[in-house]
């Protein structure tokens, strides 16, 4: 468990933002919420990306293109279920270019 403190809590956040942010937005915000949300999927991706030295980050794209799956019946309507798709695609970009970032960095060190 402590190992994988920085995949715990880069999930979290990325419940937070699935569950619990979608309570205080009123109906008018439904595009800043969106946006809001990628914005936070990527940024929570990048830095997974840079900061793990774990090959489980690497599955945190799917794992949350799923769980945001329960929210879409919670909050939204099926029209959202394409949103997934696109968690899916900007969080496993954002990762990639994290951990190669992380491998740039780690093979000029050396």
């Amino acid at each position: 468990m402590r190992k994988c403190w920085k995949e715990n809590v880069a999930l979290l956040l990325q419940l937070l933002m699935f569950y619990v942010f979608p309570l205080f937005a009123g109906p008018t915000d439904a595009m800043g919420m969106v946006l809001l949300i990628i914005l936070a999927t990527v940024l929570l991706s990048f830095l997974l990306g840079v900061l793990s030295n774990r090959r489980v980050k690497f599955a945190y794209p799917a794992v949350i293109a799923i769980l945001f799956l329960p929210s879409v019946f919670i909050y939204y309507n099926a029209s959202a279920l394409i949103h997934a798709v696109w968690y899916l695609v900007l969080s496993t970009i954002a990762l990639l270019i994290g951990a190669g970032l992380r491998g740039v960095v780690k093979l000029i060190r050396k």
